[in-house]
């Protein structure tokens, strides 16, 4: 179901209900409903310092969120340690440092997940997007996620993507244009 589900998101998203909305309360809410489920050893940080505005869809930011904090928390649930989700604006400079595939020079909202657990194998690291690819056993998960991820957050204009030291954590940055109020 959860599968059907996914795809189906994947596959209609001109449906979409994007609209101006904050990222903030999402986190929040998202959050609440994951505490239960995660190990104790799990320690959630929050750090918020932009309420700036995006067009997205707040259903498919949500599931955003969920994904990126399950995956992380997967990545932790042997030892335990921290899973920080930070919000913060990134100006994107032509010809500027890092740029980021994909996106127009402008003013970003960053939304980092980042967790300490085992990292990301060198190896799979530029696979990870790819849809049914997954590194989880089978029965773990539907191998959707992170390719749904991308999808949704390229549907809005923005990008992602992941860096990782291996038995350092991972931090993934999903980057989403602010609308100037």
């Amino acid at each position: 179901h959860d599968l059907v589900q996914q795809i189906l998101t994947f596959s209609r998203q001109s449906e979409t209900e994007a609209k101006p909305i904050q990222i903030q309360p999402i986190i929040k809410e998202a959050l609440k409903l994951l505490r239960p489920s995660l190990p104790s050893t799990i320690d959630i940080q929050v750090e918020v310092r932009s309420q700036a505005i995006v067009h997205a869809d707040p259903i498919q930011i949500h599931q955003v969120i969920m994904n990126l904090c399950t995956n992380a928390s997967h990545a932790m649930r042997q030892g335990g340690g921290r899973l920080r989700v930070a919000l913060f604006e990134e100006d994107l400079i032509a010809n500027g440092g890092n740029p980021i595939a994909g996106l127009a020079p402008g003013r970003y909202l960053k939304m980092e997940v980042s967790d300490t657990g085992h990292g990301i194998d060198p190896l799979v690291i530029d696979r990870i997007f790819d849809p049914y690819f997954t590194t989880k056993v089978k029965g773990e998960g539907t191998g959707m996620g992170l390719a749904v991820v991308q999808g949704i957050v390229r549907g809005c204009g923005g990008a992602i993507k992941a860096s990782s030291r291996q038995g350092n954590g991972a931090v993934f940055s999903v980057y989403l244009p602010i609308i100037e109020q």
